[in-house]
């Protein structure tokens, strides 16, 4: 289980509020996070994964606290088991597919594994720019994986994409979710995406929790 509450200072345009969430995730769940703009979605995110440090509160996944202000810990972003893929898809540039899953971890047997669960084993020598964003998007999710993380992060992972390649790779998203078994958190301002991905889905507002939690 992951059980988190964080609570941080925010800003969006002229507006101060404040993060202010509690939530338990079980294990092998997706869990949505609905919202519009600047209501702390992406900062959530960023606590999770320990890109950012909340002003107070705790995470705690399987246990183990990657965060808890009332006795000062905090676990860095590279040692937490957490894969993180973002809506540009982060990708470098001047590495193959397969150099960006080794990059994440230098293991050629598991790189393959996960280059044939998101099936991008046919080009795994090819380069960002020569691919389409469906296939970007699928190799960002490799190289999350590839790490075996305990907890996986996506931030609007399809909002740069047209409807059609949405729905198709949403659908791929779920599928690898349910292959490899991991965690799943994602952040969209979708509720029609949320629905087709997620087994529960929480709506913010300024940094709260609306208290309606939907089940699809």
């Amino acid at each position: 289980m992951t059980h988190f509450y964080l609570k941080k200072s925010l800003k969006s345009g002229t507006r101060s509020f404040d993060l202010d969430l509690e939530y338990a995730v079980a294990d092998g769940a997706f869990l949505g996070i609905l919202g519009p703009s600047g209501s702390g979605k992406t900062t959530l995110i960023r606590c999770l994964a320990g890109l950012a440090r909340p002003d107070a509160g705790f995470v705690n996944r399987g246990g183990e606290f990657w965060f808890d202000s009332s006795r000062d810990v905090f676990v860095p972003a590279r040692h937490r088991r957490v894969g993180l893929v973002f809506q540009d898809y982060a990708l470098f540039p001047h590495m193959t597919v397969l150099g960006n899953l080794l990059y994440a971890r230098n293991d050629r047997v598991r790189a393959r594994e996960i280059l044939d669960l998101v099936r991008m084993t046919d080009h795994a020598g090819a380069y960002p720019h020569e691919l389409s964003g469906g296939q970007k998007q699928r190799t960002a999710l490799g190289r999350a994986l590839v790490r075996e993380p305990e907890l996986l992060l996506l931030d609007e992972p399809l909002s740069a994409l047209d409807e059609e390649l949405r729905d198709s790779l949403g659908e791929e998203i779920l599928r690898i979710q349910r292959a490899s078994g991991v965690t799943a958190v994602v952040v969209s301002h979708s509720r029609r995406e949320l629905a087709r991905l997620a087994t529960e889905t929480l709506e913010l507002r300024d940094g709260r929790l609306d208290p309606r939690v939907h089940t699809f």
